[in-house]
């Protein structure tokens, strides 16, 4: 590792479902890694030092020459036309379009070795929000399913608890999806084997619009707090008749129960409201899908929910998917809200005394192929090399791991698979090697796929 000098329906299915989020299996998180013991015996670097995690995916493969790890002497059809600035860390650059980011380099450590060899969207994306591989890998076919593994936050979800009725996992705009890939959206962003139960709570639409709220949070019209605990009561007689009928009914009235808690909770309200962010406050995250997504984000870490991860949304222009006009798309429609939003985050979890048990995440699913393609300057898909980026819970500030060779095509040093990734941001929360979860037939599964990179904590 290199260091430089530094450091309703209220009660319909789709309600039911959206609380899914955090019924979160109760009763499991006590016995699946052999009691406290173990998790506190554990004196690792890093073990245990984040409290919380935020994950920003930047869905589509964001390339590694044109962000963190540019090569300004390599041939120009590889190069490409971005310079490299000068950061806040002496002999640490990066792209010079992420301007607010370069001053904060001292924030962060960049892993600049990731690597693994499969170039499809979905079975990569599994892979990357899983740190296990899917049922059927290097696919673009396949759906998600039951059989997948759940998503980083569904696990994290057993062992980093909410207060207040608010969830324990939130995904933030929509899920991944790719409208190229047969098989849509990308498998690993559910409970999986887990069960629906474990499935995060989702927030759609654009928080950046006037007038947006949480679609599951908005009461039906005609129906106040009032009537809402009348068909509360209403449900309740109803269960108790039934949960002799179905092994399931406790489950649903756990969600009955967590929708209700939802709809008239204060905190979960107060949490959840965007618009008492100053003005000043969304404009430094930017006035855009993502900026909005991202500021809330940092509230809902600030109330108390553990884990968030925010999805690069649905631009219409196949995300950060450049197979044409990568320099462009780059420069003016992917760059400048990344750097502003992520930059406002560091920001705003140091300032609130957060960023030391907080853990921030900022990847892909792969990277981009060197060779730029001369009929569309584009980059096509590239797997066994590409950047990474984390800060906070315990990870070394102004850090580099890994070295990619002369092109950013292998890495030459210290790579890094995804696998591992996610097993480094396990360790940070906490999450001993051992750990297991059981399936919802009680079969038990290792969370571990890999092996954290201890180096990157300070």
């Amino acid at each position: 590792m290199h260091f430089p000098d530094f450091q309703s329906a209220v009660t319909s299915r789709r309600a039911l479902l959206t609380a899914g989020s955090f019924g979160l299996l109760s009763g499991r998180a006590a016995t699946m890694f052999g009691g406290k013991s173990e998790l506190l015996s554990n004196s690792q670097p890093g073990f245990g030092k984040a409290k919380r995690c935020i994950l920003l995916f930047m869905w589509g493969g964001p390339s590694q020459l044109d962000t963190f790890d540019l090569k300004p002497d390599a041939p120009a059809e590889i190069r490409g036309e971005f310079k490299p600035v000068s950061t806040a860390v002496p002999g640490l650059q990066m792209c010079e379009h992420f301007q607010r980011m370069a001053s904060l380099a001292d924030r962060v450590s960049i892993i600049r070795s990731m690597t693994h060899d499969d170039v499809a969207h979905l079975s990569s994306a599994h892979t990357t929000l899983t740190g296990h591989l899917p049922p059927v890998n290097k696919s673009d076919a396949e759906p998600p399913s039951d059989r997948d593994t759940p998503h980083l936050g569904c696990t994290l979800a057993n062992f980093r608890k909410s207060a207040d009725n608010l969830p324990s996992f939130v995904t933030l705009p929509w899920k991944t999806l790719h409208p190229a890939a047969p098989g849509g959206v990308a498998p690993g962003q559910t409970g999986g084997w887990l069960g629906h139960s474990a499935d995060p709570f989702l927030i759609t639409g654009d928080p950046s619009q006037p007038g947006w709220s949480v679609p599951a949070l908005t009461l039906p019209d005609g129906i106040g707090s009032g009537r809402l605990a009348h068909r509360r009561s209403l449900l309740q007689s109803i269960d108790s008749q039934q949960r002799r009928l179905e092994l399931a009914t406790h489950s649903m009235a756990t969600h009955q129960n967590n929708v209700f808690d939802l709809l008239t909770s204060a905190s979960v309200k107060s949490a959840f409201d965007l618009s008492s962010e100053s003005a000043a406050d969304r404009d430094r995250y930017g006035r855009n899908i993502h900026g909005q997504c991202v500021l809330m984000g940092r509230r809902l870490l600030e109330h108390g929910v553990p884990i968030v991860s925010v999805n690069w949304h649905n631009d219409g222009k196949n995300f950060w998917d450049t197979h044409g006009d990568n320099f462009n798309r780059l420069k003016n429609d992917l760059i400048p809200p990344a750097d502003m939003a992520l930059s406002a985050l560091l920001t705003d979890l140091e300032q609130r005394g957060m960023l030391e048990d907080t853990i921030v995440a900022w990847f892909g699913e792969f990277g981009r192929r060197p060779f730029i393609t001369g009929a569309n300057a584009g980059r096509e898909h590239h797997s066994r090399c590409y950047s990474a980026l984390l800060a906070g819970g315990g990870i070394h500030g102004g850090g580099l791991y890994g070295v990619s060779d002369s092109r950013a095509e292998y890495p030459s040093q210290d790579p890094v698979s995804p696998q591992d990734l996610v097993a480094t941001l396990q360790h940070a929360l906490g999450i001993p090697p051992t750990a297991t979860l059981p399936d919802v037939q009680g079969r038990p599964h290792r969370l571990y796929g890999g092996e954290p990179v201890l180096p990157l904590f300070s």
